[in-house]
This record gives C-alpha cells, sequence and structure tokens, in this order.
C-alpha cells in the first residue's frame, strides 16, 4: 500500500489539485468571498485563486495542518462561526462523505452562503462503486488522520437534499478529467462530480 500512496502522491494529487482548481474557479462568482469548508492545506483554494485573482478565499477545518496555503481557522464539524450570508459563495471538496450526520453542516453552509453553494463529491450507486470509492479515499486520506466513514450518496439522494436545502441547482459537472487514460475508466466513470446551487429567494 505504501507504493500505491507515493503513486497517488506524484501522479495523483497534483493533477487532481489542477482539474478541480478549474472547474471551481469556472463556476465561482466574480468577486466573490469564499468559505472552503474542510480546505486541507489550502493546495486547492490557491490553485483558484492563482486563475481567479478576484475571488477571496478563507478556509475551515477541524484538523489545522501546521502549513496551509490559505487562512484556516478551526470548526467543530457541523458549527460555522459566521453571520447568516457572510460569505458569498460556500465550497466543499470531496467533504460530505467524512461526516456521519452531514444534513447540520449542510444546513449551515446553506445558512451562511449570500448567492451560491459548489460541492464536488460522488455518486455512488453500486456495491463497485462503493468498494472503488473506499479505495480512493483511503489512499488520499488514511496518512493525514482524515476521519474515513465512507458515506457515499446515490444521485436520488444529493438531489432530494438539495432539495431540502432549499438550493437550486444551477448546474452539474461529470466525468471531469480528474484521472488520466485507462485510470480514469476505472476511478472516473461517472463517480465525481461538481455541483453549483444557487439560494433560493
Amino acid at each position: 500500500m505504501k507504493a500505491i500512496e507515493r503513486y497517488h502522491e506524484r501522479h495523483v494529487f497534483g493533477r487532481r489539485i489542477s482539474v478541480l482548481s478549474r472547474h471551481f474557479a469556472e463556476v465561482l462568482p466574480r468577486n466573490a468571498s469564499v468559505l472552503d469548508v474542510g480546505s486541507g492545506d489550502g493546495s486547492l483554494a490557491a490553485a483558484i485563486l492563482r486563475q481567479r485573482p478576484d475571488v477571496r478565499i478563507e478556509g475551515v477545518d477541524v484538523l489545522v495542518r501546521p502549513s496551509t496555503a490559505i487562512p484556516v481557522r478551526e470548526f467543530d464539524g457541523t458549527h460555522l462561526p459566521f453571520a447568516n450570508g457572510a460569505y458569498d459563495a460556500v465550497m466543499l471538496c470531496d467533504v460530505i462523505h467524512h461526516i456521519d450526520d452531514s444534513m447540520p453542516l449542510l444546513r449551515e453552509v446553506a445558512r451562511v452562503a449570500a448567492r451560491h453553494v459548489v460541492i464536488k463529491d460522488h455518486f455512488c450507486e453500486s456495491r463497485l462503486d462503493l468498494w472503488t470509492l473506499r479505495l480512493m479515499d483511503w489512499v488520499g486520506n488514511a496518512r493525514h488522520g482524515v476521519a474515513l466513514p465512507y458515506h457515499y450518496w446515490s444521485r436520488a439522494k444529493w438531489t432530494a437534499t438539495f432539495a431540502a436545502l432549499g438550493l437550486i441547482l444551477a448546474s452539474m459537472r461529470e466525468d471531469l478529467g480528474i484521472y488520466r487514460g485507462p485510470l480514469d475508466l476505472v476511478f472516473g466513470r461517472g463517480l465525481h462530480f461538481v455541483a453549483t446551487l444557487a439560494k433560493s429567494a
């Protein structure tokens, strides 16, 4: 497994940041203040800022790393210490499947976002999907001490959750191109999405 981790670090992580930052950069509002929930070391946010110098991004995480590329403050994983509508947009990249009960945090995200919520996560429709996602999650996160409850949702559950939060789906991007060539047939294949959601009136 060490060899797999080394391969991931050298050949997957950098491309993942490059590809996902481009997807986020394309959908964030102009001149927006953005909260990155579960920002990790801030690599993704920093890559977005290189493409979108007009936006401002701050982060929160339950585990604040010793060195981060953007300002990151600690939070309890459920309550966001900000006023209603404090940020134009809130983004979450592969966060929700790490939480046992994610609805309280999602309600907080919807509360704090004034205009948009942007979520990158997974669709899980089969046992094969589940075990593929579990492997990806373990390789990418176990060594960082990230919680791994492996809670992946179906497309139907995501759709119902957006409606329950009063969020309107503005765009949905799939087949994101995170992996190269043959790897995409195994680890891509419709498992990933970026959803841009607008606050309802």
